[in-house]
């Protein structure tokens, strides 16, 4: 296998019921992503929350800390959600042998206009070539979780 994903939900697997204001977490869309782009590297995919990362705890973060620790696959892949997305990403820093990725979507990956494809693409490229560490993929840059920050204003990720 050449990476496990995880997925923890967040708004790239959203569903809208009205005027975006009702929602449930659905079923990870990165898998048909990957399908539809034809993708041919060898992945495995495991479902770790179905929440809205503001929904996230700290045991939630412990949880997903302690998958990643006891996955043997040294390149992973986690989609989360934006809003808490730097908590997590620092919570994994203290794994070192592993190329850690974490990746999400300004708007659902189901809506005509998501930035989820791409920044799937580009997270998954992101996997395969950066040494180990703990990294944060959004926007068409690689951050590292102590200097970004997420601009609510501008509606995307920026180095601090």
């Amino acid at each position: 296998m050449d990476v496990k994903i995880f997925t923890t939900g967040g708004t790239i697997d959203k569903v809208y019921f009205d005027a975006q204001s009702v929602y449930e977490v659905g079923d990870p869309q990165i898998v048909d992503i990957l399908h539809e782009a034809n993708v041919t590297l060898t992945w495995d995919l495991e479902t770790l929350f179905r929440k809205d990362s503001l929904e996230l705890t700290d045991e939630d973060r412990a949880f997903i800390v302690e998958k990643v620790r006891q996955e043997p696959c040294a390149r992973i892949l986690i989609t989360h959600g934006t809003d808490t997305m730097i908590e997590t990403a620092r919570a994994l820093q203290g794994i070192r042998d592993k190329t850690i990725v974490l990746v999400g979507s300004l708007s659902p990956a189901r809506f005509k206009r998501s930035d989820a494809e791409f920044n799937i693409g580009f997270a998954l490229a992101a996997v395969q070539t950066l040494p180990p560490g703990v990294y944060i993929a959004m926007n068409g840059r690689i951050f590292t979780p102590e200097r970004v920050r997420k601009n609510r204003e501008a509606n995307r990720f920026e180095a601090i």
